[in-house]
């Protein structure tokens, strides 16, 4: 049993709350039984697992006391493991471009939505969150185990592309074939180099007098069902023809600015 704060292993998970940790060592961390439950029905094997002394969880055990330092949620937790990362070596649509969107809460949230209704890829751009942040983590509620991820440019995602902004855009309806849906940061939104790559640009319409705005993640939510919605009835993968009709380009419309991310 693990009963020293200076074992090696417990050095691997602080070190692991960094992104810079992450990036160097190309692997994550989960809290919980839930998520250790959901890597292993995905297929990942975990580099090590760690219990509380007493749980039966069947990890290498650890003093609780010592889990509890080392772990990033404010109750403490009876199982933390440490997973390699898993990233995609290509973008297939349907696919979702991410650009500066740096809470991990919603990048986490996001790759919920997309494994949950579309498949596909999600590709992050520059500026994002880093999706195997704990808060990340916690908020895909283990879909970062069977979501494809990617780090790429939006030059790099499948055409067509439709650019979410908060006014001025198309209705919902002209989502249906796109290949690529683009979200970008609440308060700057899409910056104009990425709107210029996108055939179109498209606003979900809010009630009068209610909420300027949606959250990031309840857009990428609504636009995902669209798609996916779109892909039933015509019983072909979202993106697979391109638009047709009156595409615009749209290089002068910008998102306006919303409220921060909370």
């Amino acid at each position: 049993m693990i009963a020293s704060p200076h074992n090696e292993k417990l050095k691997l998970v602080r070190k692991l709350r960094e992104r810079r940790g992450r990036e160097r060592e190309r692997a994550f961390v989960t809290e919980g039984e839930d998520l250790l439950a959901a890597g292993l029905a995905a297929g990942a094997e975990p580099r090590l697992v760690l219990c509380a002394a007493g749980s039966g969880l069947g990890g290498e055990e650890v003093e609780p006391e010592l889990l509890a330092e080392v772990s990033s949620l404010g109750s403490g937790t009876r199982a933390i493991a440490v997973w390699p990362q898993r990233w995609s070596e290509r973008v297939d649509a349907p696919c979702l471009y991410l650009h500066g969107i740096g809470d991990p809460g919603n990048v986490g949230a996001i790759v919920r939505i997309a494994h949950a209704l579309l498949g596909g890829t999600v590709a992050l751009g520059p500026e994002c969150a880093d999706p195997h942040s704990p808060k990340a983590v916690r908020a895909s509620m283990g879909s970062v185990f069977g979501q494809p991820l990617i780090r790429t440019g939006v030059k790099e995602t499948p055409r067509p592309r439709a650019a979410l902004v908060a006014h001025g855009g198309e209705g919902p309806a002209a989502l249906d074939s796109s290949a690529t849906l683009c979200f970008g940061a609440e308060r700057e939104g899409l910056p104009r180099e990425v709107l210029a790559e996108c055939e179109l640009a498209v606003t979900i319409p809010l009630l009068g007098g209610g909420a300027e705005s949606l959250n990031v993640a309840a857009t990428a939510a609504i636009a995902c069902e669209r798609v996916a919605r779109a892909a039933a009835r015509s019983d072909s993968p979202p993106g697979s023809e391109a638009r047709t009709g009156d595409s615009k380009r749209i290089s002068s419309l910008a998102m306006p600015e919303a409220e921060p991310d909370a």
